[in-house]
């Protein structure tokens, strides 16, 4: 009995341990969600929870007398100002006032609106955009003060230079001149500016959407005559969805199913949003305190990305008929306070849920403003607690090296721009690093350069006048006499003068398996060695990432084939080589890559992007030499004219391509046979169980 309790009792200590050693950044196992953040390589990778459920409204509770609770129905946009929230309730043709724990303080526009699906609250206005509005029968923005009296409308614009577009205001935002932006519903030219001045003054139309031109467009561009293609119909720009403004006058524009739906608009209408990536199903957009933004998607999710555009967070997801908290079934607005709550309008269950920042999500937010205040050095404290909370968060990662970056530690910023993968970042640090190197051992550098073409020149001179280097020239004699070694050193030979290395390796016996065997091991080594250990600047593969079984089968299967499948095509056309002498013409002109790539390894080390041209051009110079010798080789092996030999290339490629696929359906069937044979295995073996 003692054992027994001692069992129960050591297993409920190991529960309790296993709890407690749960990571406090962590609460995914409170909401029905994951969250992601966004990698050094564009990736979305799972993160701490941000943001969880902290209320869900589902009633506003009235203390007004005559007045009942009230239930939302077909809300169409929220906005919070101070401590009040406002609702656009388009089905009962109102804007509700409450507070922010969902109590009733007023109801506006009973009498005057009809279809209000936009708000934007100012210190003294409530400007509402009413799709069709009441007393015209048509759309216009009303404006109230705080006490719910209208203080103005502005109707659809007379000025000719407005067209003939309907005017539907659906959302809009107002600068600090007063100056209206307004989207008008299914109104392709852009967003509508409207100046107070004279009862209102149309400016003209701002970020207008690009038209988006199919590829069938582009191609009958090409083989039709201007006139035919001014007689087409051309496609419309996509009308845009959503509109925020930021403390800085910056407009952000949310335009679904383009594969730019987020637009972030200076005054003159530039785009300086940049993301790697852009939900499509864009359809909500509001600014933070801190000029970060966040977006919702018609499929429940809400991302926040700062002012740059890189995303912080994602989170929610479509709620399938279950009610789950922090899910939603149509998202159709949010907007945030200034605690960095999250308020999201759901208009088919018409409730809102209010979203709380995590500590790990206030910490990024905390940094955010130091940054953005040119505060480097306080910045780091937050930052360097988000780091211990999640090491792997790119993000604190990236703003810590630019705080090192502007601090002046360099090399600290270094190391943090590797973990955050930023090579740009990366590449800057590294600059300032190497000049620092430079300037103080410059005068070293040059010396030992002096000294080594000193010493060269003086060992040349002592070998022609004391013979030095004949002991050793003795001693090596038997090994450069080997057939082998021969062979080896003779790939030099191939790559400068191909004519004569293909005579030789015909003619001359410059040809066997293992000269070709070990010179691709070399070529193999070489292409693992730079791949996965040059410099980080040019590196092409993510970190820890390593396919080095690929990368040899890859390789070898490459050139063997390429070898058999030009001796099959050569032999059907009459050419002279041997498949023995075609592979180890292939395995010849790989000779610049082994010769010329060391060098680059080195030079990864030690150039920035600056110099990218650098790598870039010798790269090409390899990869030119080679398709250069490549060809060389099939024309003199196989006696070739220019002609036949771009022939049986192009033949090579077609028949290569045919093999593929035909070992792709091989696959497919003996996949297939495969899995029908198991199946009756298990049939039987099922049956004969039972």
């Amino acid at each position: 009995m003692k054992r027994i309790s001692r069992i129960i009792a050591f297993m409920l200590a190991a529960v309790l341990v296993a709890l407690v050693a749960v990571p406090s950044g962590s609460a995914s196992a409170k909401v029905p969600y994951r969250t992601y953040t966004e990698n050094g390589y564009g990736e979305y990778v799972e993160t701490q929870t941000a943001y969880i459920p902290s209320n869900t409204i589902v009633k506003i509770m009235s203390n007004i007398e005559g007045i009942d609770n009230f239930t939302l129905n077909n809300a169409s946009d929220i906005k919070v100002h101070g401590n009040k929230m406002y609702i656009a309730d388009t089905y009962s043709s109102q804007v509700v006032v409450a507070d922010l724990k969902g109590n009733l303080i007023q109801l506006i526009g009973k009498d005057e609106l009809s279809d209000p699906t936009g708000l934007f609250i100012t210190d003294e206005y409530i400007y509402v955009a009413d799709e069709t509005y009441v007393a015209k029968k048509e759309g216009a923005v009303l404006v109230y003060d705080h006490e719910g009296n209208l203080v103005t409308t502005y109707n659809k614009p007379k000025d000719v230079l407005y067209g003939s577009a309907a005017y539907q205001p659906s959302k809009l935002i107002v600068d600090a001149a007063g100056n209206m932006y307004i989207i008008g519903k299914a109104n392709s030219n852009g967003v509508i500016q409207i100046s107070p001045t004279e009862g209102g003054t149309f400016l003209g139309y701002f970020g207008t959407n690009a038209a988006e031109v199919s590829a069938m467009t582009k191609f009958l561009s090409i083989i039709l005559s201007d006139s035919q293609i001014a007689s087409m119909s051309g496609s419309a720009p996509l009308s845009i969805d959503n509109i925020a403004i930021d403390s800085k006058g910056l407009i952000y524009t949310i335009t679904g199913g383009t594969e730019l739906a987020i637009k972030k608009l200076n005054i003159a209408g530039t785009n300086l949003f940049l993301a790697d990536f852009y939900p499509t199903s864009a359809i909500a957009v509001s600014v933070g305190q801190y000029d970060n933004i966040y977006v919702g998607t018609s499929d429940g999710y809400i991302y926040e990305y700062t002012s740059e555009g890189s995303c912080l967070f994602v989170f929610g997801g479509q709620d399938a008929n279950e009610n789950r908290v922090g899910l939603f079934k149509k998202l159709t607005a949010l907007t945030v306070d200034e605690n960095d709550n999250i308020y999201v309008l759901d208009s088919e269950t018409n409730e809102i849920q209010v979203f709380a920042p995590t500590e790990f999500t206030q910490l990024i937010h905390e940094s955010l403003v130091l940054y953005s205040k040119g505060l480097y050095e306080e910045s780091k404290e937050p930052l360097e607690q988000v780091i211990r909370m999640n090491g792997l968060f790119d993000y604190a990662n990236k703003a810590m090296a630019q705080a090192f970056f502007y601090e002046g530690s360099y090399e600290d910023a270094m190391n943090s721009y590797r973990l955050a993968k930023d090579k740009e970042g990366y590449s800057e640090a590294f600059w300032e690093v190497r000049n620092v190197w430079l300037q103080k051992y410059v005068v070293w550098l040059l010396a030992a350069i002096v000294g080594l073409v000193v010493i060269v020149k003086f060992l040349k001179f002592a070998n022609r006048k004391w013979s030095i280097f004949t002991p050793i020239a003795n001693a090596t004699k038997k090994l450069r006499e080997k057939m082998l070694y021969k062979r080896l050193v003779f790939c030099v030979k191939y790559m400068r003068h191909p004519m004569d290395g293909t005579y030789a390796v015909k003619r001359e016996g410059m040809k066997s398996y293992l000269s070709a065997g070990i010179l691709t091991v070399i070529f193999i080594l070489f292409n693992i060695i730079y791949k996965y250990f040059c410099g980080f600047i040019f590196k092409t593969v993510k970190d820890g990432r390593y396919e080095i079984s690929s990368d040899i089968m890859t390789v070898l299967g490459i050139l063997i084939a390429a070898s058999a499948v030009t001796y099959l095509v050569s032999t059907i056309n009459d050419g002279e080589g041997r498949f023995k002498e075609i592979l180890c013409g292939y395995v010849y002109s790989l000779t610049p890559y082994i010769l010329i790539k060391p060098f680059l390894f080195v030079l990864s080390m030690v150039l920035t992007l600056n110099e990218a041209f650098i790598m870039e051009f010798a790269n090409l110079i390899v990869i030119v030499w080679m398709v250069i010798l490549i060809f060389l080789t099939v024309k003199e092996i196989n006696n070739y004219s220019f002609k036949e030999t771009c022939k049986v290339i192009g033949l090579t490629f077609f028949t290569a391509f045919v093999f593929i696929l035909m070992a792709i359906v091989i696959y497919i069937l003996a996949s297939q046979v495969v899995g029908f044979v198991v199946s009756i295995y298990g049939e039987v073996v099922y049956r004969i169980g039972n």
